[in-house]
């Protein structure tokens, strides 16, 4: 059965337009009980949001959903995506919800679950979940409805947990870091955690309203960070994104830092120490070609899946793989977290700052990006990629970037966007690829 309502990062929306309205969270919630139900014990789900205002709709309606078929409900208030993967394994839940759009917008918001064992869903046990919603499901008798309660220490408990993938000898004092936290879902915690480490923390994106997270603040808006790191005179500047599973660092002289540099760091670092498994790292069909040749000159390999950390995840699983992630910041370290974790990625970059004795700008800098450059086109119904004019387009641009570079055109799992990426040693050549391609949709639709 395909997905209808989940995508590649759970079910995501504007609130109250569309599928992302309380009755959907209710109905989830019903669906998602059932069919977690294994065995004759009491089941018990942890629900974690981060700072939306709709965040408090969503929570109540997946509260009455799960107890309305006797699931009992342990809420956790604003918490990190890990956090509650985290918090579902060590409570010996049944599973876990976190509700959150990630990056996008405030108006918007989502719903990812979590399995017993931490990790997301698979493509048909959300199959599933989306047909039991369908059905009329059975309601738990009066005396069986589940009890809900909130608990007071869940933040203590993952920063106790996110510092433990940072050795004991390590720590940061004569640091200067600027954290910038989205106004999100990290607001309390990543700042904690590195100042429990040492660190003289600068805290920004840390005052949520229920509007603001993501607003001109994060990892996808890091220019208030750039001048923020600059003006303290700070080491380094973390930026997460509105969920806390994605990581930007921007290094003392405000120039940004993706997902594939760190990627390239901390694998060369595990390497070194003998702790990297599966011979190479898994990243998406989105890193630069620059991180593949780096990563062969020292004997390691990438393996490329397409977009998504769920996708990535996956391969790492089966290859027996330690150290995953996207450009856009999603670091998949399994030996501390089952997702990503900005805020642990954060942390082991940190460390490594602190053994090198290196400024960002040097530690950072691992390997040399080949140019890359990715735009969005944006359509009105239709499917403009199965248009002849288009698909000779990019058989042209193909074989122009054969052998020199590499061409990716993907729709958006999210939002009718065509994403058209190409990269390769000529600037020039890359640029007028992109350029071609796009007329093209824009021609088509």
């Amino acid at each position: 059965m395909a997905r209808k309502l989940f995508g590649t990062d759970g079910i995501r929306g504007r609130t109250n337009d569309g599928v992302m309205t309380a009755a959907t969270a209710m109905k989830v919630g019903q669906a998602a009980g059932r069919h977690f139900v294994r065995g004759g014990h009491r089941h018990r789900v942890v629900i974690g949001k981060d700072t939306r205002l709709s965040g408090y709709m969503m929570e109540s309606a997946l509260v009455a959903g799960f107890t309305s078929v006797g699931i009992d409900v342990i809420m956790t208030g604003p918490l990190p995506t890990p956090a509650i993967a985290l918090l579902t394994r060590e409570m010996r839940a049944d599973l876990g919800v976190m509700i959150s759009a990630s990056h996008n917008p405030f108006p918007d918001n989502g719903i990812k679950l979590f399995g017993p064992d931490g990790f997301k869903l698979s493509d048909e046990a959300e199959a599933e979940i989306e047909r039991l919603m369908e059905t009329d499901i059975p309601l738990a008798p009066a005396e069986k409805i589940g009890r809900a309660r909130r608990i007071e220490d869940a933040r203590g408990r993952y920063i106790h947990a996110v510092k433990q993938s940072v050795a004991a000898e390590i720590r940061f004092d004569g640091l200067k870091v600027v954290v910038d936290c989205a106004n999100g879902a990290a607001y309390q915690v990543a700042p904690s955690a590195i100042w429990e480490l040492g660190a003289d923390v600068i805290a920004v994106g840390v005052t949520p309203n229920g509007t603001n997270i993501n607003d001109g603040v994060g990892s996808t808006a890091i220019a208030a960070l750039q001048a923020k790191v600059v003006e303290e005179g700070a080491d380094i500047g973390i930026a997460l994104d509105g969920d806390a599973d994605r990581l930007i660092v921007v290094d003392e002289k405000g120039r940004a830092v993706d997902g594939d540099q760190i990627m390239a760091l901390i694998a060369t670092r595990m390497q070194e120490r003998g702790s990297l498994r599966g011979g190479g790292i898994v990243a998406t069909v989105m890193s630069n070609l620059g991180l593949e040749r780096y990563l062969a000159g020292i004997g390691l390999t990438l393996e490329r899946t397409k977009v998504g950390d769920r996708y990535v995840l996956e391969r790492m699983k089966e290859g027996g793989f330690n150290v995953g992630g996207e450009q856009s910041g999603h670091m998949i370290l399994l030996d501390h977290a089952t997702t990503g974790d900005g805020t642990v990625a954060a942390l082991r970059v940190l460390a490594s700052l602190v053994r090198s004795g290196k400024p960002a700008s040097e530690l950072l800098h691992v390997f040399d990006p080949v140019p890359q450059l990715l735009k969005n086109v944006r359509y009105e119904g239709g499917k403009p990629l199965e248009n002849p004019q288009v698909q000779a387009v990019i058989a042209e641009a193909e074989a122009a970037l054969a052998g020199k570079g590499r061409l990716v055109i993907r729709p958006s799992g999210t939002e009718p966007v065509i994403r058209v990426m190409a990269e390769g040693d000529d600037q020039a050549q890359v640029e007028q690829v992109v350029d071609a391609i796009c007329e093209a949709v824009r021609a088509a639709v």
